[in-house]
């Protein structure tokens, strides 16, 4: 590619441009055996004479940065050149970003260890690429590229129908491809939502314990975020917040103790939206994997004056990087989601959605679902049948869906969970997904590990209780000796 050489500055022209291709090479931007323009070229480019560029190339030859080869031309060396981090200035250190940033926390990626028991994981080895391969070629012809165009920002067309068919039939939501406004995840989707319905300072409520990135993405903006303890039947509706403007909620299979919403509850929680005037976001997580009895009607579905914004996602069922998720917004919001959805990034991948929609109508989607969930099942049957008959720390929380499973325990497994790290087991403590008062519990998850390995997974996880049993009862006695 074209390098940018700036002739701002003092001294000489060739001076200026042996500056700046040498601190390119330290700092990394020009890599080892980088070829550079030719001296003809990069000096009708900086409307300089030949002499000057080549004066410049010289000088850092002889340097040992650059080396000609003949009817080559000139390139960076091949030899090793230690980076140099920039210098940063005085105006540059006074850049800060808004005071509530200072404390999120920046994303980091877990490393894969041998036992993968971490959640939100589907297992990618499930998933149909070479049909999936077809269908994206398919959209990638010509006709379907021309004229090019900015697509539509609530999503392709023929993907909201399909999505609307979708959940109609497989989860009862009252929705037509009007309502359906397609994002990249449900985390972009829970994004648009806030941007449309929360001030800042506004009260948003959360489940306790909850799904963290949804609790920090209100967070940022602006939001003042309270949660809300959960029961076997789901949130506590008289715990909610007065004043709270929207309530997220996964009533399905709750995040992250697997346990479904009550119809109790949920006629409890809209009755309470009625009379507050506030929104319910109920994000349907890994409600399509379920293993035993059908799932209760969505939160959508008996809702009667529109206080439900449905929010799902594709990423767990398909490949999270896919990123294709979906809302289904109520009339009254219905346009001004599809404006904040193209402010905020015009629309998304036409050509990953239409291939998409062609997976959905064709049957596809259901096909792979059907194969997963006796996959997961399996999974999910050996995972608790384990824990019930063979780990007496932990109490099992039942579940009946999706891709982890909660045992609760009567102490802190903190130091049980960097032990089964150490030993290559990725599980995550329960305290991870309170925003309050920690609560003592480990998560499971078993999109990523499949059955032959989970045995030996857990009984990695039973080593790492006991030795951090052990460990605890020998400090505790050091004191007295």
């Amino acid at each position: 590619m074209d390098f940018h050489v700036s002739l701002a500055g003092r001294g000489d022209l060739s001076a200026r441009i042996y500056r700046e291709l040498l601190a390119a090479i330290l700092d990394g931007r020009l890599r080892p055996g980088e070829r550079l323009a030719p001296t003809r070229e990069m000096a009708q480019r900086l409307q300089v004479s030949r002499t000057t560029v080549t004066d410049a190339y010289e000088r850092l030859t002889a340097e040992g940065f650059l080396v000609g080869r003949v009817g080559a031309g000139t390139f960076v060396t091949d030899q090793p050149v230690k980076p140099v981090a920039r210098a940063v200035t005085q105006r540059q250190a006074r850049v800060r970003p808004r005071r509530l940033w200072r404390s999120v926390s920046e994303p980091s990626a877990d490393a894969v260890l041998p036992f993968d028991f971490q959640l939100g994981v589907p297992d990618g080895r499930l998933f149909p690429l070479e049909t999936w391969r077809r269908l994206v070629a398919r959209e990638l012809r010509a006709k379907s590229v021309h004229p090019a165009r900015y697509a539509d920002p609530a999503g392709h067309a023929g993907l909201r129908a399909a999505i609307a068919r979708y959940v109609g039939v497989s989860r009862s939501v009252v929705a037509g491809a009007e309502d359906v406004l397609v994002t990249q995840g449900a985390q972009q989707a829970l994004d648009v939502i806030g941007r449309v319905l929360v001030d800042p300072g506004d009260v948003v409520a959360v489940e306790e314990p909850g799904y963290s990135p949804a609790r920090r993405l209100f967070q940022s903006l602006g939001a003042r975020v309270v949660g809300v303890p959960v029961d076997g039947e789901g949130i506590d509706v008289t715990a909610i917040p007065s004043a709270a403007r929207v309530v997220y909620t996964t009533p399905s299979h709750q995040f992250p103790l697997g346990t479904a919403m009550s119809l109790a509850r949920r006629t409890a929680l809209l009755a309470w939206a009625d009379e507050r005037d506030a929104v319910i976001v109920e994000d349907d997580y890994d409600s399509e994997f379920r293993f035993s009895e059908r799932p209760l009607q969505p939160l959508q579905s008996i809702d009667r004056n529109g206080r439900v914004v449905y929010v799902g996602s594709f990423s767990k069922i398909m490949l999270p990087m896919l990123r294709v998720g979906f809302l289904v917004a109520p009339p009254s919001l219905r346009a001004t989601l599809r404006t904040a959805k193209q402010l905020t990034d015009m629309h998304g991948d036409p050509i990953t959605q239409a291939a998409l929609a062609r997976f959905i109508e064709e049957g596809l989607l259901a096909r792979h679902i059907r194969k997963a969930t006796r996959e997961y099942a399996a999974r999910h049957e050996l995972i608790t049948t384990t824990l019930r008959t063979g780990f007496d720390w932990l109490e099992l929380v039942p579940s009946t869906a999706g891709l982890h499973v909660c045992a609760r325990t009567r102490f802190d497994p903190t130091g049980v969970v960097a032990r089964a790290r150490a030993y290559g087991i990725a599980v995550q403590s329960l305290a991870e997904f309170c925003l309050g008062e920690p609560q003592h519990g480990i998560v499971l998850g078993y999109g990523g590990i499949e059955v032959p390995r989970i045995a030996a997974g857990l009984r990695g996880l039973a080593a790492a209780h006991r030795a951090n049993f052990l460990g605890l009862a020998m400090g505790q006695r050091e004191p007295g000796s």
